[in-house]
């Protein structure tokens, strides 16, 4: 017993030694910088004094701004890690879950100034950190610091518990209630202060298996020189270093995403959809949609085929014209116990004079949808001939409890011929007897089930029950007890998690662009909400983080008080509820059509937020679609941006963070997202086109593959795609294997032969007249493979040469309302030039990856294109241009569909899939191996037959142009194309040239040669910052060539208080002055001013610039330079 007692003993000493076993030599510390918001000029300063203070203090500092640092193997190097005034998202997906492991395993952790204006949409760097930047009072106060705790090493060295410094003084929200504060501000030695007596302003804490202090002070330079505050950070410093002990990656939970290329989309069917609006996928992998205009279409696993099995009679129109109604058939989704009762459930509007939204579940089975098995459960009242906001989602949670969403029924646009309308902020109007104005009605309104989300437990008669947890108890007065949540605009996608019983959503917001804070309240926000109990999500009276909007008078246009989130009130006259609402419970993801500087990553542009399924992988038999990395985060979508994010979040329920889910799956306009049999995410696309039949619409899903993967082809060109017999064509591929593994090559030539190289090479010649499809496989040893796309080779035709000359003196940019001439020549070899195929045009884009031809370019060579594809293809077997065939004539088919707008679309895919039923009993084959590209210029072709393209008309080929005046840099571009009649067997061929001129408007980013001068990025803008008495930055490579003066747009928060002088100089920064400017502090505008330089006359490229700027003065201000303006 003995010696079992000394052999365990010795086991945990051996375990004790090895989690505490200590680092080799000095510890080192890792200092991280980058910037994606707010660029802090004293980052230099910091860095400089940090690296000072491990020399004189036994530890080494490494430095970057490069995220790729935060792995695994790179940051367990490091004791601990110091963000110094970070801002913005600075890292990803993969960087965060790394720094995540590195804290859980032990490491330490240095917030420095705005280390909290970092990341905010990652909750559990939030909590590690210990609060977020809120806001600062202007410029740099003087105040007193009181130290609270002097048993820490960064404030032990104080004698005295008052700390009088100057600095930028931060205050904060989403403080982590459980750090240790060790020094706060005292309020009332400045002003602007919001948080209160125990303002914090440093702080430490153990968090997640690491630790972590935060010092809010290090905004100026002179901190770092500050000895106090240089104490202060380093024992800050030595406590996160600790013992410095190696870390223990045995306690990291946070996993690591998988790689992006493991995701694919693998189509079931593309083309055959008009509005889809909701799936469920059945146990057989069959897949019911519904379709807003009635249709149920079944797609068969067995068959991959789709079909129509029900048509519901619905409203889907209004009668006003340029009124669209949202209604017809909304949601449809499978009974949780289908494989025995077979029950469908779908959510529709039935014509008829009853204004109703009803939501009824009928038997389908085996391809046949009974209509007459309908059980009506619930009927939602709503108002007909208006727009908008259905809702009409439907979801089961783990109980078989059925969950319906219902939109607020209220129109968002301005009613007409009014005075005071809602401009895109909330619609409470209730001045007016048109109810469709106010959204107090319907989603603040606890007596409607409009603006809802509904939760009932259906019966087997059909009829339902009121489950427990509901919002307003059965029996509660003017209320509905159906009611699960409310205050919602337009919830149009619900998901329930199965497992934990949260509901999600996304719900469309309003239009307003910009925030009118003290009138009407915020700009619109699209939301990502979570219901882990029932409650009042707000509308229309507050958005997003619970953003409050004001009362307003639509009779006098006077604003009243802003509403309470804590006690709303619904004082409208329209109100058939309760008065007094459930508290407003915010968003946890919420963001405008501008970037959000809350979720960065939720990108701009138009929205329409959805929610999709909540994972499991312990569902499944065989594990499901996706690795069990994804258990428990809900994966969300975004209908108009194209992006798919998977949610983490905390233990509570409460959101973490969010990241890319699937990256390079691109979709069309997902509308909804489910969950198959086997695991598989399934997607429903609607296509590109609002309230039409879109050729991108379609069904699939996301495979997942955990093994081998395919190469990937990183690049494949040909040297030549078209010329004269013999034409030699020199194909080259460059392509990797994730793996590792060897890849072979396979060449298909399109004129039937096929070689396969090991080489990623090809030297073929073609000898036949004829356009040819070149395209290559890329296999590896294991015998996956890729496909590149095709490249066109037309061999016996040459392609045009197009040229442009300008009349224009200055080479590097235009100058608005300055004249430009040119003249356009085109030359073809092949035969003369067909003047009606040159197409001449203007454009401004705002950035050079926009440079691609116009629509009026690809329209004229498309028809030409498409004129030639019909003669090649079978089509001249069945259709002819002026006269019927089998088929309906050209000319016909242009003339039945020149108003339709959606012809083109209609067409395209008419194209590739075939059909009938339109022109007669014929059918139409389908081509499936005509592309995307080839059917829309054959669908062009027709359409110009009638005139029916839209395109502006060219520009002649000689002529002077007048540039328009711009506001954001936008380049312009004068392009010339003309598409040759080609031959008999080879296609046209289309040449073009594009003369681009830069905006005379230039900015500096970070990068430009400077001197004291300090790029940051701020609210948009890049901008570099005087911070010395005298500096300048180097412009290159400009013409100046008609310039008479210079236009230096300078921004401030404060006015300067000195003069300045502004300088152009030649060749070097004391070089030859060429114009010069003054700044005078009299008389300057609160927030900038534009600085008129005029210069001599320069002509022809200056090779270098310098714009030099001096104080005449000691008191240095802070301000910035945004843009110059050559004119």
């Amino acid at each position: 017993m003995k010696r079992y007692f000394l052999l365990i003993t010795s086991i945990l000493f051996l375990t004790i030694a090895s989690c505490d076993k200590k680092r080799t030599g000095v510890p080192k510390v890792l200092v991280f910088s980058k910037t994606m918001g707010f660029k802090h000029a004293s980052i230099p300063a910091g860095i400089a004094a940090l690296e000072k203070l491990g020399k004189e203090h036994g530890f080494v500092v490494d430095t970057t701004k490069n995220a790729e640092w935060f792995t695994d193997k790179t940051l367990q190097d490091y004791s601990a890690v110091i963000f110094l005034s970070t801002t913005g998202n600075v890292l990803d997906a993969n960087q965060e879950a790394a720094f995540e492991r590195y804290i859980q395993a032990g490491g330490g952790y240095v917030g420095i100034h705005a280390a909290t204006d970092t990341e905010y949409d990652w909750g559990w760097y939030t909590k590690l950190v210990g609060a977020q930047f809120l806001s600062h009072p202007a410029g740099t106060p003087e105040a007193n610091f009181t130290v609270k705790n002097t048993n820490h090493p960064s404030t032990a060295f104080f004698m005295g518990s008052v700390w009088r410094r100057t600095d930028e003084l931060y205050n904060f929200k989403n403080i982590n209630k459980n750090i240790n504060v060790l020094v706060t501000v005292d309020e009332s030695t400045y002003e602007g202060g919001e948080n209160g007596k125990d303002h914090p302003m440093a702080w430490y804490h153990e968090f997640d298996g690491g630790r972590s202090f935060y010092t809010a002070g290090g905004h100026t330079d002179e901190s770092f020189s500050e000895e106090q505050f240089l104490q202060h950070l380093l024992g800050g410093i030595q406590y996160a270093i600790g013992k410095n002990l190696l870390l223990d990656y045995a306690g990291a939970k946070s996993q690591t995403p998988p790689e992006a290329d493991r995701f694919s989309k693998i189509t079931l069917s593309t083309g055959k959809f008009f509005e889809p609006t909701e799936m469920t996928v059945l146990p057989n992998s069959d897949v019911l949609i519904a379709q807003r205009r009635g249709e149920v279409l079944l797609y068969s696993h067995e068959t991959k085929t789709i079909r129509e099995v029900a048509l519901l009679d619905v409203y889907f129109k209004t009668q006003i014209p340029g009124v669209n109604a949202e209604e017809g058939l909304m949601g449809l989704q499978q009974d949780p116990n289908y494989e025995k009762n077979k029950w469908i459930y779908l959510y529709y509007s039935p014509t008829g004079d009853e204004w109703v939204n009803r939501l009824s579940r009928f038997k389908y089975a085996e391809g046949n949808f009974d209509m007459a098995s309908e059980q009506v459960i619930l009927e939602v009242e709503t108002e007909r001939e208006i727009c908008c906001h259905t809702g009409g989602s439907i979801a089961f949670d783990g109980d078989g409890l059925l969950y319906l969403s219902t939109g607020d029924n209220t129109t968002p646009f301005d009613e007409p011929d009014v005075k005071y309308v809602h401009h895109g902020y909330a619609p409470i109007n209730d001045f007016t007897d048109k109810l469709q104005y106010d959204a107090r009605r319907s989603s603040g309104n606890t007596n409607d089930l409009r603006g809802k989300i509904l939760r009932i437990k259906v019966n087997e008669d059909g009829s339902y029950d009121i489950p427990e947890g509901n919002l307003f108890p059965k029996g509660t007065e003017k209320t509905r007890p159906e009611i699960y949540t409310m205050g919602h605009r337009n919830p149009y996608r619900i998901s329930v998690d199965k497992k934990q019983g949260y509901v999600y959503w996304g719900d469309v917001g309003p239009d307003a662009r910009v925030d009118s804070l003290n009138t009407r309240g915020p700009r619109g926000y699209d939301e990502m909400n979570q219901a882990r109990t029932a409650g009042n999500f707000g509308w229309p009276l507050f958005i997003g983080d619970n953003y409050a909007y004001y009362h307003y008078d639509y009779e006098t246009g006077q604003s009243g008080s802003a509403f309470d989130p804590e006690q709303p009130v619904n004082d409208s006259r329209h109100n058939t509820g309760l008065r007094t609402l459930p508290p407003a419970m915010p968003a946890y993801a919420y963001y405008p059509y501008a970037e959000s500087g809350q979720f960065p990553q939720l990108e701009t542009g138009g929205r329409n937020a959805m929610a999709g399924p909540t994972y499991w992988s312990d569902f499944y038999d065989n594990g499901g679609g996706l690795p069990d990395y994804y258990d428990g985060k809900v994966i969300i979508y975004d209908w108009m941006r194209g992006w798919m994010k998977a949610v983490h979040l905390f233990e509570d329920g409460s959101f973490n963070k969010m990241e890319p889910f699937a990256p390079e799956v691109s979709v069309s306009n997902l509308i909804d997202m489910e969950l198959g049999p086997d695991g598989r995410v399934y997607l429903l696309e609607y296509g590109s086109g609002w309230f039409s039949a879109n050729s991108d619409s379609g069904l699939g899903y996301i495979e997942y593959n955990g093994g081998n993967r395919p190469p990937v082809i990183d690049s494949f060109t040909v040297d030549n795609d078209s010329g004269a017999l013999p034409l030699t064509v020199n194909a080259m591929i460059e392509a990797h294997d994730r793996e590792g593994d060897e890849i072979s090559y396979v060449w298909e030539l399109g004129d039937g032969t096929s070689q396969e190289t090991q080489e990623p090479q090809l030297l073929y010649t073609y000898g036949k007249e004829g356009a040819f499809k070149l395209r290559v496989t890329a296999k590896d040893a294991a015998g996956e493979s890729v496909t590149s796309l095709e490249k066109n080779i037309v061999a016996g035709n040459e392609r045009p040469e197009v040229s442009i000359t300008l009349d224009q003196p200055n080479t590097s940019f235009y100058i608005p309302g300055q004249p430009i001439g040119y003249q356009v020549s085109v030359t073809d070899v092949d035969g003369n030039v067909h003047l009606d195929n040159v197409y001449v045009s203007v454009d401004y884009r705002s950035g050079m990856d926009e440079v691609n031809m116009n629509l009026g370019h690809q329209q004229v060579s498309g028809a030409v294109m498409g004129q030639a594809l019909t003669k090649s293809m079978d089509c001249k077997s069945c259709h002819k241009v002026n006269e019927a065939s089998i088929g309906p004539s050209y000319q016909d088919i242009s003339d039945k569909y020149k108003d339709d707008p959606g012809v083109s679309n209609y067409l395209t895919t008419k194209i590739i899939n075939g059909g009938s039923g339109v022109w007669g009993e014929v059918v139409m084959p389908a081509h499936p191996k005509v592309t995307q590209v080839e059917a829309r210029q054959i669908a062009q072709y027709i359409q110009s037959l009638s005139g029916i393209d839209d395109k502006k008309p060219s520009l002649p080929l000689t002529g002077t142009l007048y540039p328009e005046v711009k506001q954001n840099g936008e380049v312009f571009l004068l392009t010339a194309s003309y598409t040759d009649q080609g031959t008999e067997s080879a296609m046209p061929l289309t040449g073009s040239s594009t003369m681009v001129l830069a905006s005379n408007t230039m900015v500096f980013p970070e990068g430009t040669p400077t001197n004291n001068m300090q790029a940051v990025t701020f609210d948009g803008m890049q901008l570099q910052v005087f911070n010395a008495a005298e500096g300048w930055l180097e412009i290159s490579d400009i013409d100046l060539t008609g310039v008479k003066m210079i236009l230096a747009m300078i921004g401030w928060q404060e006015p300067p208080t000195i003069p300045y002088t502004l300088e152009l100089r030649a060749g070097k920064p004391d070089g030859k002055v060429l114009g010069t400017g003054k700044l005078h502090p009299e008389g300057l505008p609160a927030q900038g001013s534009a600085l008129s330089i005029p210069i001599e006359r320069t002509n022809g490229i200056q090779e270098k610039l310098y714009l030099t700027y001096r104080a005449e003065g000691e008191v240095i201000g802070t301000f910035a330079l945004i843009q110059v303006q050559f004119s």
